[in-house]
């Protein structure tokens, strides 16, 4: 288990991290949100220990050693690839940094290109490829030597729905071999898909943090789909209802005042009768995003 506690970190006069603390379990997925200049790389680096800082990280109630940071799978949000080098000496050579033999690393090579789909040969320069073939070689390079703390900075940067879901794969097969995997993404969806808990940070600071499930149900129950002959005015005009918004033919999003108004609403929509869709939710993460960025207070 990683533990983050009250680290604090400043540059010059600019606070950067103000008594974050969090815990990530073995095979346990994290996400770390929050807006850019959120502080989200500057914890990363504490960890890594690319940074001086005030507070306490441990790895299994011990401070890392380099052993331990021979365990930790880095991909950076800069890619850093070495474009002249082949994808093979390019995955050798950081792997090797990792103390995993050059032998050990070639024979899986083969294995992690037909896993991500990457459109090359072992020996095609780095160079040659495309970008989002390059971040699928700097994946592996991040993933080849089975790290037991994997942190991911924007995996998903760069990459289409297709090979983004060969990497939510390839992170929850981590996981279920009892990987601690944190990693940061601007899409709340990618988030929320694979993510058992989330920290948000806002300045610095910790803002939010929970399961998912949790944090989203501190906002309350209060958007509200439905399927319905109504029109948008009849809707508009039950109590509890701020706001209708059409979503298609006769489906509606209702705002609610309160998630309680949705059982007197249903009374009335459904007056007994079956309806197709009645589903009183929770905002979701990229809402929860958006209130939380503008520091708007949901209690």
């Amino acid at each position: 288990m990683l533990s983050v506690a009250h680290i604090h970190k400043s540059f010059g006069t600019v606070t950067a991290l103000n008594d974050v603390s969090f815990d990530v379990h073995d095979g346990e997925i994290m996400g770390l949100i929050g807006q850019n200049g959120a502080g989200k790389s500057t914890t990363f680096h504490s960890i890594l220990n690319f940074l001086a800082f005030d507070g306490q990280i441990t790895w299994n109630g011990q401070p890392l050693t380099a052993d331990d940071y021979d365990q930790i799978g880095y991909l950076p949000e800069e890619r850093s690839l070495m474009s002249k080098l082949t994808i093979t000496q390019q995955i050798v050579y950081l792997a090797r940094l990792k103390n995993q033999s050059a032998n050990v690393t070639k024979s899986k090579i083969d294995d992690w290109m037909k896993r991500f789909a990457v459109k090359g040969q072992p020996n095609d320069k780095i160079n040659k490829l495309s970008k989002g073939n390059q971040q699928k070689v700097q994946l592996i390079c991040t993933l080849i030597h089975d790290p037991k703390l994997i942190i991911l900075d924007e995996p998903f940067s760069g990459l289409d729905p297709v090979n983004a879901d060969l990497l939510k794969q390839a992170i929850i097969d981590a996981k279920n071999r009892g990987a601690a995997i944190i990693f940061s993404s601007h899409d709340m969806s990618n988030v929320e898909a694979i993510c058992d808990s989330l920290v948000m940070l806002r300045n610095g600071e910790v803002v939010l943090q929970g399961t998912v499930d949790d944090v989203r149900n501190q906002f309350g129950r209060t958007r509200l789909f439905l399927t319905t002959d109504w029109t948008e005015e009849q809707l508009a005009a039950l109590p509890g209802v701020l706001t209708v918004t059409p979503q298609g033919t006769e489906r509606y999003r209702l705002e609610l005042q309160n998630a309680e108004a949705g059982r007197a609403i249903f009374d009335q929509v459904t007056a007994g009768q079956y309806i197709q869709e009645f589903s009183q939710q929770p905002p979701t993460l990229d809402e929860i995003f958006r209130t939380e960025v503008r520091g708007v207070d949901h209690e």
